[in-house]
Parts: structure tokens; sequence; C-alpha cells
């Protein structure tokens, strides 16, 4: 098996990050995936990839602030949530 190109990793993480369990989830990462995703430094495409395979209700719950995200996260839900806030 070979090894997934850059390209092919944003490729499936944009579209998991708009195919999502509830909708809620699709619109705020779907959205913050097409604005910063290929900008991001590699280590934090690493820490979206692993993000992205959280449950979606403690996703959104993060996002929102209804619950604290694990330190790992807490980074990049701020960035996630800033942006979901000013919409």
């Amino acid at each position: 098996m070979t090894a997934e190109s850059d390209e092919d990793r944003l490729k499936r993480l944009r579209i998991r990050s708009w195919r999502r369990g509830i909708k809620e989830m699709d619109l705020i990462l779907g959205g913050w995936s097409d604005a910063h995703l290929r900008a991001l430094p590699a280590e934090d495409v690493a820490l979206y990839d692993e993000l992205l395979a959280e449950n979606d209700h403690d996703l959104y719950q993060w996002v929102t602030g209804q619950a604290t995200a694990p330190d790992r996260f807490s980074g990049l839900i701020r960035r996630i949530a800033d942006e979901f806030a000013a919409l």
C-alpha cells in the first residue's frame, strides 16, 4: 500500500469535514476546513485528522463552549469556535 499524498490527505479531510453525523458539524467543520485546511502546518493537519475521529456530539459541545475540549485539541477547537462565533 502506498503512502497517502499531502493532496489526497487534504481532500480526505475536507470530505470528512463536510460529511459528519450531524448537519451542524457539517457546516462548522466543512466551512472551516474550506477556509483554513490548506494553510495549516503539517502538525496541525495531523491534529485535525485526529479531531475528526471524535464524536460529533462531543465536537459540537466543545465548539459551542458547552463542554471543555481535551487539552490536546483545545487550541484547534478555539480557532474553529472563534470562526463559528463570527457567523
